[in-house]
């Protein structure tokens, strides 16, 4: 094992993203204008089900609530984004002052939990009153978000100062404005497609200008495309040559690629192979255009989910390699193989030489509520870890990483999916807006808590196995736990001393021996409380806490609420059963 691997630096950004039309809800209240995606869900047969984005998770009334699940979960930061029409209703112009009030309080609750601030400021909720104006298409747009951006950097900027300028041009141009999947729902000529991009990309560079001259905080600035990213089918230098081919490579008819975004930003111009595939239909950017695309940023953000695999055809050109039968895949079908988290950034800082924030990663998962009250979903436990682990392989081989912003935060509104997929850490009743933190979220925390270190415990080879002390005091922990017991209790059991014991133990797992015994003893605990009529007193004696005050002290200080907090959550579940709509209260349903 490497000397380093699982060491995440002392600085690593630990996090978890949302974005704003698929949480806040309150699409139509304090003066907040319409979206082109309040309008896109009006149409008829464009979402899964006919739902919509009007409520989502309702994170306008519920922050608070949300911003206190951060806090349990020990995030260090949180990536959200603005919404346009909800600060400036008519896209420009008189800028609502409501809108305004909302994210200073939202701010000030991240900061008062010690979570810091990472706007995205435009993350597909166009103002509907600029699209009647043509939208990204009218030449004036960039100016338009020029104006935005003042706006948020004027009022947030004293506080915030890592920002985001545009999400995933690849999607809100392709999908929204080439074949009509995704809103405003447009059908452009590629042509035209390639023009609102362009305006988007001017839009970013006059973003950065303003963030640069006018923030009144030092900012970190960076934007958060989107794009393909291929892994090879073997370690053979040729398919990992076609794997960093695909990556970069520019397809016609069709706008999801990386290079034709990522070039002009980061240097400059757009690719020759780009103005060749897109011919005629390619934009001629002016040199003063693309000097003002052409802006110094700070990192790059990649939203990675999966990397198909594709290996060298007989030509010599990179070819898709079919999913074999039985390979793990998400809902959305798409192939859960960790190997993204480590091509993905390797062939990008590569390409780039930015320092790279993971701003988006997850799966979605059939999560559902279990008979105890509680989430398991270990498909995604298992999704982050083996991800990390990647993602720390390539740090270890030179990768420049500051941070990891898993995908999402809370189940939410997946865009024309509806609420059919759920990407979340936390579990959303979307009948009741009851939240849940699921068995994901746990093991977050304890990753977050250990700088990653524990993720140690997952690196074992057959060449390096478990030494026999370490799965011995992990089998006396779970078969004791009742017991009251210690490091020494454990060393004396296994006949070894305890300085051996804890050093052997932290070496092969990345966390102490007093903090794994407390952890369990906590999950044990946590099993526990979702009944809701169980007493505090047992459950501390049966999770071997000396007494309740020592367990209350302990479990509010890593979980960030009493016992009875707690519990007190399943307790109004379980009262909610007696009404007459128990069955439908108790079987989280989709919003229609």
């Amino acid at each position: 094992m490497s000397a380093s691997l699982t060491k995440f630096p002392d600085d690593f950004v630990w996090g978890a993203s949302t974005s704003s039309y698929q949480i806040e809800g309150a699409s139509d209240i304090d003066g907040k204008g319409p979206s082109i995606w309040d309008l896109f869900c009006e149409s008829k047969g464009q979402i899964w089900r006919g739902q919509h984005g009007k409520i989502a998770c309702d994170h306008y009334h519920r922050f608070k609530e949300d911003v206190a699940l951060m806090s349990q979960m020990g995030l260090k930061a949180y990536r959200f984004s603005l919404s346009w029409p909800r600060i400036l209703p008519m896209g420009t112009g008189k800028v609502n002052m409501a809108g305004i009030h909302y994210y200073n309080t939202l701010i000030d609750e991240l900061l008062e939990n010690d979570i810091e601030p990472w706007v995205t400021l435009f993350h597909w909720d166009f103002p509907y009153e600029l699209l009647q104006r043509g939208g990204w298409l009218n030449r004036s747009s960039p100016k338009w978000f020029e104006e935005y951006t003042s706006v948020v950097v004027k009022n947030f900027s004293d506080r915030v100062s890592k920002w985001m300028t545009i999400n995933e041009p690849q999607c809100f141009i392709g999908l929204g404005h080439l074949n009509g999947k995704h809103a405003p729902g447009l059908r452009l000529s590629l042509c035209e497609g390639l023009r609102a991009g362009h305006h988007a990309l001017l839009a970013h560079g006059r973003s950065v200008q303003v963030i640069r001259e006018h923030a009144k905080s030092k900012a970190t600035v960076g934007w958060s495309p989107s794009g393909s990213v291929y892994r090879p089918i073997s370690k053979a230098l040729k398919d990992v040559n076609v794997a960093r081919e695909a990556t970069f490579a520019i397809y016609p008819d069709n706008t999801w690629n990386t290079r034709w975004w990522a070039d002009p930003v980061i240097l400059g111009q757009y690719p020759d192979e780009g103005l060749k595939v897109y011919g005629d239909a390619a934009p001629r950017g002016t040199k003063a255009e693309m000097a003002l695309i052409h802006q110094p940023i700070d990192f790059y953000g990649c939203n990675i989910f999966e990397a198909p695999s594709v290996k060298m055809s007989p030509e010599g050109r990179p070819v898709a390699v079919e999913l074999t039968e039985g390979e793990a895949i998400s809902l959305y079908e798409w192939t859960l193989n960790p190997d993204a988290l480590y091509w993905g950034p390797r062939f990008i800082y590569e390409h780039y030489k930015l320092p790279i924030v993971i701003t988006e990663n997850g799966c979605s998962m059939l999560d559902q509520v279990s008979l105890d009250g509680a989430i398991h979903d270990s498909n995604r436990k298992d999704f982050i870890v083996r991800n990390l682990l990647s993602l720390n392989r390539a740090m270890d081989e030179g990768v420049e990483v500051k941070g990891y912003f898993h995908w999402s935060l809370l189940d939410n509104f997946e865009w024309t999916e509806g609420f059919k997929h759920r990407y979340g850490l936390v579990f959303v009743d979307f009948q009741t807006q009851a939240r849940i933190m699921k068995d994901s979220a746990f093991a977050y925390h304890e990753i977050i808590s250990s700088n990653g270190e524990c993720l140690r415990k997952y690196t074992h080879t057959h060449e390096e196995p478990v030494p026999y002390v370490v799965k011995e005091a992990q089998r006396y922990i779970e078969n004791n736990i009742i017991e009251t017991f210690n490091v020494k209790t454990i060393a004396a059991h296994l006949n070894c001393h305890p300085d051996y014991l804890s050093r052997c133990f932290k070496k092969h797992t990345g966390s102490s021996l007093s903090s794994h015994i407390r952890s369990i003893r906590l999950e044990h605990a946590r099993n526990m409380l979702r009944d809701p009529n169980i007493l505090i007193g047992y459950v501390a004696d049966s999770c071997g806490f000396s007494d309740r005050i020592h367990f209350t002290k302990v479990f509010r200080k890593t979980m960030g609420m009493t016992p009875g907090q707690f519990q007190r959550q399943f307790r109004t579940r379980d009262s909610s059963a007696d009404s007459p709509d128990k069955e439908f209260s108790k079987n989280p349903r989709l919003l229609n």
